[in-house]
């Protein structure tokens, strides 16, 4: 059994959560592989050490000096260090980082990575484990993406079965040599990439929440954490808004089939959130809805024609307009003599009055309407296909609720029951369908 732990920013941001760590990698020898991040904030008046980072790139870019807040960065891996009576020569990698930063000999990119790399370091030395740098395993193309293959070979040459290791998170290496970052979140991807390289049996995420919650804790009060997600839920999850993952974790993992398990730093005994590609069994089979999630503020264009459904290519000439102006369709609901698409009011109100021109000449519609100031919610699960009465239930538990239902849309693998409803609604309409079928 292997297992690879991922340690997310704020597990990694004080002496405490160091010791936390050990005790979690102790409790279970199958946890040999460690991918840590940067420091995060220790309180909401803390800063993460990566936006430090960024913070001095910026401030020698300009000719203003960093040192203020490069002693920051410095005072906060010392204290870890000296708390945890940790045996590490850092101040000279400091000193030297320092002075290439001084002669802006050091690129964003990499001096971004030394948070992940000296957080690294200090958990390696504390936990006797050996250090494995992300520049000696993750390769990047000339095209900035991963290069797999390379990639998975360098670190099973590199991995001794039985011997544990910590990587940092968030960085690999160019073809010529310079350091490359993922974007934020991207430890997440290292974690990713070093399960799918060592064919781990799991890959454990540890962050500070007990797993995916089925809604936004700014929106429901203490919402439950999802047992278990299909990949393909959580992609769902994902797109309609649910801040869960970074992208590109998933795929590493899904395409050697390895669970990827969502736990709590701060509360190592809780199960946390399960993420297979199926499961044999349901955890509670009667309860259909996964998660309930949505995002404000999206733009629907309506339009109807007599006959259209018998007319061809109606469709595609809308989609041939928004795509001249680079617009990505959210969804497109429709009827037998209509068709609506739904986009982000960001992305289509500086093109809105030239689009609808457009369309109004190559479709010529009876009607072209806009309707603003919409919110898409999607209510996510697996539990609902070919459940009859699904829909019935929710949009009657939403009419009790005085909220008005302004689109609807669903796919033939009945995964999620998405509906648009007014901006003032959204919050609203969530906690009704988490009231409702959660709870």
């Amino acid at each position: 059994m292997l297992k690879v732990t991922k340690f997310g920013g704020s597990s990694m941001a004080d002496a405490g959560q160091y010791q936390k760590i050990r005790d979690i990698l102790n409790s279970d020898p199958a946890r040999q592989v460690v991918v840590v991040s940067a420091a995060g904030k220790r309180n909401s008046k803390d800063h993460k050490i990566t936006d430090l980072l960024y913070l001095c790139h910026a401030h020698v870019q300009y000719g203003v000096d960093c040192t203020p807040i490069f002693e920051m960065i410095t005072s906060r891996y010392l204290e870890i260090r000296d708390e945890l009576k940790i045996e590490l020569d850092l101040e000279s990698e400091f000193a030297a980082l320092k002075k290439r930063l001084d002669a802006k000999s050091v690129s964003q990119d990499e001096l971004a990575s030394r948070g992940e790399y000296f957080s690294a370091k200090l958990m390696a030395a504390y936990l006797g484990y050996r250090f494995i740098d992300s520049a000696d395993w993750v390769f990047f193309g000339m095209d900035g993406a991963v290069d797999q293959k390379k990639t998975y070979d360098a670190l099973k040459a590199l991995f001794i079965p039985g011997q544990g290791v910590v990587i940092p998170g968030f960085y690999g290496l160019l073809p010529d040599g310079n350091i490359r970052t993922f974007t934020r979140g991207g430890s997440d991807i290292t974690g990713a990439l070093a399960a799918a390289a060592l064919d781990a049996d799991v890959y454990e995420n540890w962050t500070d929440v007990s797993g995916i919650l089925m809604a936004d804790p700014r929106i429901v009060d203490d919402p439950q954490a999802i047992p278990e997600v299909t990949y393909n839920e959580l992609r769902e999850l994902s797109y309609s808004g649910a801040q869960v993952l970074h992208e590109g974790t998933i795929f590493p993992v899904r395409e050697k089939n390895i669970p990827l398990n969502i736990r709590n730093t701060n509360a190592p005994e809780d199960a946390g959130t399960m993420i297979k590609e199926a499961f044999d069994t349901p955890a509670d089979p009667d309860r259909f809805i996964t998660g309930i999630t949505g995002k404000k503020d999206f733009t629907i264009l309506s339009m109807s024609k007599r006959g259209m459904s018998n007319q061809v290519g109606v469709l595609r000439k809308v989609l041939t307009v928004l795509e001249r102006h680079n617009m990505s369709v959210d969804y497109v609901p429709n009827g037998i003599d209509n068709v609506s698409v739904v986009l982000p009011t960001a992305t289509i109100a500086p093109h809105l009055y030239t689009i609808l021109g457009e369309i109004q000449k190559e479709v010529e519609p009876d009607t072209l309407d806009v309707h603003d100031q919409i919110a898409v919610v999607a209510a996510v699960g697996r539990h609902m296909a070919f459940r009859p009465g699904i829909s019935g239930k929710v949009f009657a538990a939403l009419g009790e609720a005085g909220i008005n239902i302004r689109m609807i849309n669903q796919g033939p693998d009945e995964l999620n029951l998405i509906f648009g409803v007014d901006n003032k609604d959204f919050k609203e309409a969530i906690r009704v369908l988490y009231t409702s079928f959660v709870k």
